[in-house]
């Protein structure tokens, strides 16, 4: 009898499960997620379903925002996603191990939606504090140092290396693209 492919509501109740993995450093946080073509699909939808939650949650919730400001954060969030993305496969090319590519794809999507839902809803309740930036922070790198060690399964300093390339990746982009795009915006 053929399996039937789980629903998308499934597929995120697994990655919710494998996220919580990830903050715990459990070692079958992989098991939860879809690593397929269909799960690499299902996680970019919900990667952009993350960036719209982030971007418009809040002003859907009441949270004002100047004009303009969420095409711009939105056109940000994709640019430092490619610009991640980017350096993770450069680094995984030039370590051999492109075979974590599309594993690492998939949980940072699926993590990046749940991270994107908890940020949107403690700006709401929270106001968007300080502490709370900090926790989102700190359990955010968590889950990557767990990803690239549960997913990815990079020995100790391939991990550094896969790490510090992606925030310096993003950094730069946000230094360079994050200045022209407030530029463009003009006055806020």
């Amino acid at each position: 009898m053929p399996q039937s492919s789980p629903t998308f509501v499934e597929e995120a109740l697994e990655a919710a499960r494998g996220a919580w993995a990830l903050v715990l450093g459990r070692q079958d946080a992989a098991s939860y997620f879809d690593f397929s073509q269909r799960g690499l699909i299902g996680s970019f939808i919900a990667l952009l379903l993350a960036i719209a939650v982030s971007v418009f949650g809040p002003q859907l919730l009441g949270v004002g925002s100047p004009t303009g400001a969420a095409a711009g954060m939105t056109l940000l969030s994709g640019l430092l996603f490619a610009l991640q993305i980017g350096a993770a496969y450069i680094v995984l090319r030039m370590m051999g191990r492109l075979d974590g590519f599309m594993p690492y794809l998939v949980a940072d999507n699926w993590v990046n939606f749940y991270v994107s839902l908890i940020g949107a809803i403690s700006i709401v309740l929270l106001g968007g504090s300080d502490i709370m930036l900090l926790v989102v922070g700190v359990l955010s790198i968590i889950i990557e140092i767990n990803i690239a060690r549960r997913i990815v399964t990079l020995a100790p300093i391939q991990i550094a290396i896969f790490i510090v390339a992606q925030v310096v990746a993003q950094f730069v982009g946000l230094m360079v693209l994050g200045g022209i795009i407030l530029q463009t915006m003009g006055p806020v």
